[in-house]
């Protein structure tokens, strides 16, 4: 298993989940779309509709199509949406190649508000036509930027379903690569003006590597209410929250539970499973997969939902969990009905009955045929139940399974589950460990919070009060699952890059990199004086939700987390590795003092933190904006005539450059543009990356394209070059009078993720 999991990782592009992230085009050798024991599998199972087989395999051997989705909050989501379908859909429309008319994308029915689209075009096209090609390079360099995700379009429903509020506590079990988490933070922040919404979402993956691939996806959407951890989603430990003044323990309201899985409902795309694929993977992963969602419903909140998903078809892995998860409820969860929630998806009823095949090839039927030698390998759990009144009262139609052919579509399965008591080995309200409670006592002011993994029982949390033994048996059925998979489980958990397939062999590294820990700021302490002061920081600025990362000598940077992610840190030193939270809000400027204030503002934070700014800002223009993202050092007189004379009376140091948009003005943007700046002794310029740069100024009307050489370039609609874009070197000219900044362009390991910020070496340069 290791070998094919390594060969599967040299086949694919490193560091991308195939079910999360459609490619524009394979990059296999060429593979034989044949495997004879899928098909006779399938055809036994009868989940394709009788008359449609024929169909589903012609699929499956069809390239997937690309799909996108439109990230980002709501305002600048519709603005990017104008921009696809105004500019580029209608260029695209009158593309021929070879003498015929490329096919537009098309908006996903299914997906709200038009968010979400597909397109046949592959990059075999895409190159022979330079309209094309910009195209092309507008998804890149957004997708680079956080505004679009290249996402199979499967893999946008389980978040969908979760139905999502600002004020929910979201669990992402096994979230790398993140573009599910993504959706996430996107639907806890629908209201841009509420900088910190009451709920948060913590994304967990049990490979250590992975982690920091979902911290790049996550942080592109600057959100203080995300936080990345490092554990095994079958045993991630329960955590505590101070509730009114009393330790309580932290249930989740809503859960995203999409496991590791065979992954052939991926095989449009991640061809090689062709080659590869058997039932054994199911049978391995089947218990895995039941003690991750045993896990998930053990720390949902009574009334809350969790949606249990994969990229399989296979029924082992899809309605045998189901069915196994609800009979261990005795009735404490419940089977949703999701088939009203996305009108125009089409999807086939979850079946009540299924056979199980072995390796070789010999079928059963239930779990009294099965020979005792084959028990480790072989349970109960996969079978469906034999009590004809406890099948049907589970209702297993009311899963979800979408079927390649139906809607051009990769495979896929999803169930949405209600919880409506607790757990029956939770049948009391429960209460931590002893253990555990004794263990982690709430941090002080000012105190770090450790970022180290504890040692956690791989077991159902079991409710003690007072002392007493938990009422109801502790149902441990869920570890006696089969050798094979218990062991996977000890491995690795992970699902492959570039695959969904079994885990590999090799063990996981328990600790990974070592992480700074997380230390909170106290309301005395002394950085926030001159910050304080020089922005003019309103009352309600909390303060107590800015931490650093370090411990020793001067901090570098400073970040922001939600007042119920704090809460979290703070209570549960010993009980996480924490990977990364916060959104950068101030990185120190070796010579700012001179200015006023050792701290510079920081883009990734700006639209947490402006709110709270009450001086320091500049009202500024379309125009305005154009200039300053076109022009490397743009003298202040550059500026149109309010924004230069609310310059002038500013002292130099770092600023924000606001854009407010005018309703009566449909021509321009009609979302907020917040942009950190730097004030110069004669000049003043914006401190922004490339990409974001490249972002803002399509908002514009501007059109941005990549010349051969690869650097950014601008033209105006008139045809004018507007300025060349300004890469990571600056001008130097007075650098001594008003200070350098560090470039930030290698391994951040302070925040744990590559930090590729463009703004340039100097902020000087009158």
């Amino acid at each position: 298993m290791g070998k094919r999991s390594r060969q599967r990782q040299k086949n694919q592009t490193t560091g991308r989940d195939d079910r999360d992230n459609a490619g524009w085009g394979a990059g296999y050798a060429d593979i034989v779309k044949e495997n004879k024991l899928f098909e006779h599998y399938y055809k036994e199972q009868g989940l394709v509709p009788g008359g449609e087989f024929e169909q589903f395999m012609d699929a499956m051997r069809e390239p997937l199509p690309a799909t996108i989705r439109i990230t980002g909050y709501k305002s600048h989501a519709k603005e990017i949406l104008h921009c696809l379908k105004e500019k580029y859909f209608k260029d695209i429309q009158e593309v021929e190649i070879d003498g015929q008319k490329i096919e537009a994308p098309q908006s996903l029915s299914w997906y709200p508000d038009e968010q979400a689209w597909h397109t046949n075009m592959s990059r075999k096209i895409i190159r022979k036509s330079p309209l094309l090609e910009k195209f092309h390079q507008f998804l890149v360099s957004e997708t680079e930027s956080g505004n679009i995700s290249r996402q199979e379009a499967v893999s946008m429903i389980p978040p969908l379903l979760l139905k999502i509020e600002s004020h929910h506590k979201i669990l992402d079990m096994c979230a790398a690569p993140g573009s599910k988490t993504a959706q996430l933070i996107e639907m806890l922040h629908s209201d841009m003006d509420v900088p910190f919404p009451e709920g948060f979402v913590i994304a967990n993956d049990v490979d250590n590597k992975r982690c920091y691939l979902l911290v790049h996806q996550a942080k592109r959407l600057n959100s203080p209410c995300i936080m990345v951890v490092n554990h095994d989603a079958s045993c991630i430990p329960t955590l505590k929250i101070d509730l009114d003044g009393k330790k309580d323990i932290l249930f989740y309201d809503r859960i995203l539970c999409d496991v590791p899985c065979s992954g052939d409902g991926t095989l449009r795309k991640n061809i090689d499973v062709w080659k590869k694929w058997t039932t054994s993977n199911s049978l391995h992963l089947h218990g895995l997969q039941l003690r991750i969602a045993v896990r998930g419903v053990e720390q949902l909140a009574v009334g809350g939902r969790m949606v249990y998903s994969t990229c399989s078809l296979n029924p082992i892995e899809d309605e045998a969990v189901i069915a196994a998860l609800l009979e261990k409820s005795e009735g404490a969860l419940e089977l949703a009905d999701g088939s009203a929630d996305l009108p125009g998806l089409k999807w086939m009823p979850g079946v009540t009955s299924w056979k199980l095949m072995t390796k070789e090839g010999q079928w059963y039927s239930d779990w009294s045929a099965v020979p005792t030698s084959r028990h480790t390998q072989i349970r109960p759990t996969m079978f469906p139940p034999t009590d004809p009144e406890k099948l049907a009262s589970m209702h297993l139609e009311r899963c979800m399974r979408i079927l390649p052919h139906h809607q051009n579509t990769g495979g896929f399965f999803v169930a949405v589950l209600v919880k409506k008591a607790p757990m029956p080995w939770n049948k009391r309200y429960p209460k931590l460990r002893k253990d555990i409670s004794s263990s982690s006592a709430a941090q002080t002011e000012g105190s770090p919070v450790a970022s180290t993994p504890a040692d956690t029982p791989c077991i159902p949390e079991s409710a003690v009060e007072d002392g007493e033994a938990p009422e109801g048996k502790v149902d441990k059925e869920a570890e006696e699952e089969t050798t094979q998979g218990a062991s996977l489980a000890q491995e690795t958990t992970a699902k492959q890059d570039g695959a969904c397939g079994p885990p590999a062999s090799k063990k996981m590294r328990l600790f990974g990199y070592k992480e700074d820990p997380f230390v909170f700021l106290t309301e005395e302490d002394p950085v926030f004086t001159t910050i304080q002061s020089f922005y003019d920081l309103s009352p309600s600025f909390p303060k107590l939700n800015v931490l650093t990362r370090t411990h020793d000598g001067k901090k570098r940077h400073l970040y922001m987390v939600s007042k119920e992610l704090r809460n979290v840190l703070i209570n549960n030193s010993e009980r996480m590795k924490v990977i990364n939270t916060g959104v950068k809000v101030w990185s120190r400027n070796s010579d700012g003092e001179e200015f006023g204030c050792a701290f510079r503002l920081a883009q990734e934070g700006i639209y947490t933190l402006q709110p709270y700014i009450r001086s320091r800002i500049i009202r500024v223009s379309v125009e305005d904006i154009k200039v300053l993202l076109t022009q490397e050092n743009p003298f202040l007189s550059k500026l149109q005539d309010d924004a230069h004379a609310q310059a002038k009376k500013m002292v130099m140091g770092s600023i924000v450059l606001k854009y407010i948009p005018n309703p009566n003005n449909p021509a321009e943007p009609q979302c907020p543009i917040q942009l950190c700046g730097w004030r110069g002794k004669t000049s003043i310029r914006a401190f922004v990356p490339r990409n974001e740069r490249f972002h803002y100024l399509r908002l514009l009307g501007v059109e941005v394209f990549r010349d051969k050489q690869g650097t950014g370039g601008e033209k105006g609609r008139d045809g004018d070059k507007n300025g060349k874009e300004e890469e990571e070197d600056a001008v130097e000219k007075d650098a001594e009078e008003e200070g350098a900044v560090e470039n930030e362009t290698k391994l951040d390991s302070e925040n744990g993720e590559e930090n590729r910020s463009s703004e340039p070496k100097n902020q000087a340069g009158d």
